[in-house]
């Protein structure tokens, strides 16, 4: 026993000297702890997601868009034009999204929904489509897949529903920081799990909402689906208080990504109004006759 204690002790004796003998030092970029460091309970975070998303009864926002196609798996990715356009949404799920073509500033796409159905027309093309919010085939064009509610929950981050939990972990992120983004600032960062009831022994991940420890501010959302696959993930940045009262910020730059269907859009908004009063008639789209409707399933 004495023999085999004396036989470890001497081989840590040795490990300060072989570390210098076979190790391999590199420079790696140099990182900083952040200045502010702001700390929440789960309840807390709740509490303040649940309350912006209750703050916002109407939204209407002049946006910039533009659509991403294609990625590694097709080897090219093609990029659209910037079309300026409004994005309005009405509680409880109303929403509009007209865009324009650029330049002449004619209608490109106008899209409305009432949060079950969703009409559709593309008057370059005399094209109008129907169909029912939920997806239940799928198409080869990634973007004829896009529903009224990917740009909803996407763009309004809503906490646990009653018959939904939440619970929250803690990771540590890095960020860039800058005019010349050379400055790395290392940060803890909070994950919140929204999460459908246990059924029996096991729970449904639905969503994942990403928080910053600086201001408690949503930068990341990822949307789960029945399988547990990411289909939508969502990046926030830029936040604004829009209007001199307002006291809730919301992010001027959106991004919204579709890993399944291989698409992407930018949303940035240029002018925002909040909780103004809005008719039934700015969510109201009628198709001219001459064109063909199409139903989607």
């Amino acid at each position: 026993m004495k023999i085999r204690l004396a036989l470890a002790v001497g081989t840590l004796a040795t490990l300060p000297s072989l570390t210098g003998c076979l190790s391999h030092t590199r420079t790696v970029p140099k990182t900083r702890v952040a200045d502010v460091i702001m700390s929440t309970s789960v309840e807390s975070m709740a509490q303040q997601i649940n309350t912006r998303y209750n703050s916002l009864d109407t939204f209407n926002a002049s946006v910039e868009i533009s659509a991403t196609t294609g990625g590694g798996l097709q080897g090219k990715e093609t990029q659209s034009l910037n079309f300026a356009g409004y994005i309005l949404m009405r509680k409880p799920e109303f929403l509009r999204v007209l865009l324009l073509v650029p330049v002449v500033r004619t209608q490109a796409l106008d899209m409305v929904s009432d949060g079950s159905n969703f009409k559709l027309l593309i008057p370059p093309r005399h094209r109008a489509i129907v169909g029912s919010n939920k997806l239940t085939t799928t198409s080869k064009n990634g973007l004829e897949n896009l529903r009224p509610d990917v740009i909803f929950d996407s763009m309004f981050i809503q906490g646990p529903e009653k018959d939904q939990i939440m619970s929250m972990t803690t990771d540590i992120r890095v960020i860039e920081s800058g005019k010349k983004k050379k400055d790395l600032i290392e940060e803890p960062a909070y994950a919140v799990q929204i999460l459908a009831r246990p059924e029996g022994t096991t729970v449904r991940t639905l969503r994942v909402i990403h928080i910053n420890s600086i201001d408690l501010l949503p930068y990341q959302q990822d949307i789960y689906d029945a399988d547990g696959k990411v289909i939508t993930k969502a990046y926030y940045s830029n936040y604004h208080y829009y209007g001199p009262n307002s006291t809730i910020p919301f992010p001027s730059n959106i991004i919204i990504e579709r890993p399944r269907d291989h698409y992407s859009l930018t949303v940035n908004i240029t002018k925002l109004t909040l909780n103004a009063h809005m008719d039934d008639d700015q969510f109201e789209l009628k198709i001219p006759e001459g064109i063909n409707v199409e139903t989607l399933k």
